[in-house]
C-alpha cells in the first residue's frame, strides 16, 4: 500500500483539544513524520548490534509471534495534544499488539494512540549526549515544550518497565513502574523477570556480530539464553553433523561387526574340516 501523505487535519490537535474528537479525525503514521530531516539520532553500531539482539530474542511464550511487536529506533507518537511530540526509543517492545499493522504490515512510527498497548518495555543505550535524559536527570522547559523522556515512559505512557544500559561501564539498570512511578530493581545476578512476557532480561557475555562483550539478552524460564536465529541454525546444523558422524559410526560398526561374523565363520569351517567333517553338509543337516 502506498504511503498516505500528510492531511490538513494534523494541524488541529496544535489549536484545539481532541480529547472529544471523532477518532476519524485522529492523525494517523501515515500523517505524522517517520523522521526529520537533520535528525541527529543516528544509532552507532554498538546501538545497532545490541537493539538487534534485543529483537532477536525477545520471544514471549505466552504470545503468538503474530501477537507482539517489537522495534528499533522506531518514534514513538504519545499524546493527541501535540500530536507532533515524540520519542525515539533505542528498543521498545509491546505485547498483545499485532506484529503487523492493519493498513500495510510495516510501521513508519508507533502511534500509541492508533495501538491496543503501549510499549511494555523500553530499553535505552546510555550515551554521553542522552545519558541525562535518560536517567530522568533533565526537566520539562514549559508547557509548550515536550516532556523529557522519563516523564513520557513514566507518566503519559506508564510503560511497566524501563532498562538503561550502558556499553561503557557495562552497568544494567532496572526499574519497574510502582504505584505510578518508577522505582529501581536489584534482582540476583542482574536478571530481571518479565511476568507478563513470559522471559527474562539479562546480562551476557559472549559473541554476537562478531564482537564478543557484555550484552543485553533475553532469558527463558530455565534460565537459559534465548538463541538467535543465528545460533539455532548453527546449533541444527551442529546436531545434523553430529547424527551423520553418529551414522557414519554405526555404520562402520555394523560393517566390523559382519566381517568378525565372516572371519569367525571361516575359522570354525576350518576347524571343523579339519575333523574332517565337511561344513557344507552341516549346514544342510541343520
Amino acid at each position: 500500500m502506498a504511503s498516505k501523505q500528510p492531511t490538513t487535519h494534523m494541524l488541529l490537535p496544535l489549536q484545539a483539544d481532541l480529547s472529544h474528537s471523532p477518532r476519524e479525525l485522529w492523525p494517523t503514521m501515515y500523517d505524522l513524520p517517520s523522521e526529520y530531516p537533520g535528525d541527529s539520532g543516528v544509532p552507532d553500531e554498538f546501538h545497532i548490534h545490541q537493539s538487534q539482539l534485543l529483537r532477536e530474542t525477545f520471544q514471549p511464550p505466552a504470545y503468538m509471534p503474530d501477537r507482539f511487536f517489537s522495534a528499533i529506533d522506531l518514534n514513538l507518537y504519545y499524546t493527541l495534544r501535540h500530536p507532533l511530540w515524540y520519542k525515539r526509543p533505542d528498543w521498545f517492545a509491546a505485547l498483545g499488539v499485532p506484529r503487523q499493522h492493519p493498513d500495510d504490515g510495516l510501521r513508519l512510527s508507533y502511534v500509541t494512540w492508533q495501538e491496543s498497548a503501549a510499549p511494555y518495555l523500553v530499553v535505552e543505550l546510555l550515551s554521553p549526549g542522552t545519558e541525562r535524559e535518560d536517567l530522568g536527570r533533565t526537566t520539562q522547559e514549559d508547557e509548550d515544550t515536550p516532556p523529557t523522556k522519563w516523564m513520557v515512559y513514566e507518566q503519559i505512557l506508564q510503560i511497566p518497565y524501563y532498562v538503561l544500559f550502558s556499553r561503557y561501564t557495562d552497568e544494567v539498570r532496572y526499574f519497574a513502574l510502582t504505584e505510578g512511578v518508577y522505582r529501581e530493581l536489584h534482582p540476583p545476578a542482574q536478571r530481571l523477570w518479565l511476568p507478563e512476557a513470559g522471559l527474562g532480561l539479562g546480562r551476557w557475555f559472549g559473541t554476537f556480530e562478531g564482537l564478543t562483550r557484555q550484552w543485553l539478552r533475553c532469558y527463558d524460564a530455565d534460565g537459559a539464553w534465548i538463541l538467535t536465529p543465528y545460533e539455532r541454525e548453527r546449533l541444527r546444523a551442529e546436531q545434523a553433523r553430529q547424527d551423520a558422524t553418529q551414522e557414519r559410526l554405526r555404520t562402520a560398526q555394523a560393517h566390523q561387526e559382519a566381517q568378525q561374523a565372516r572371519q569367525e565363520a571361516q575359522r570354525l569351517a576350518a576347524r571343523l574340516r579339519a575333523f574332517g567333517i565337511d561344513p557344507a553338509e552341516t549346514a544342510d543337516h541343520s
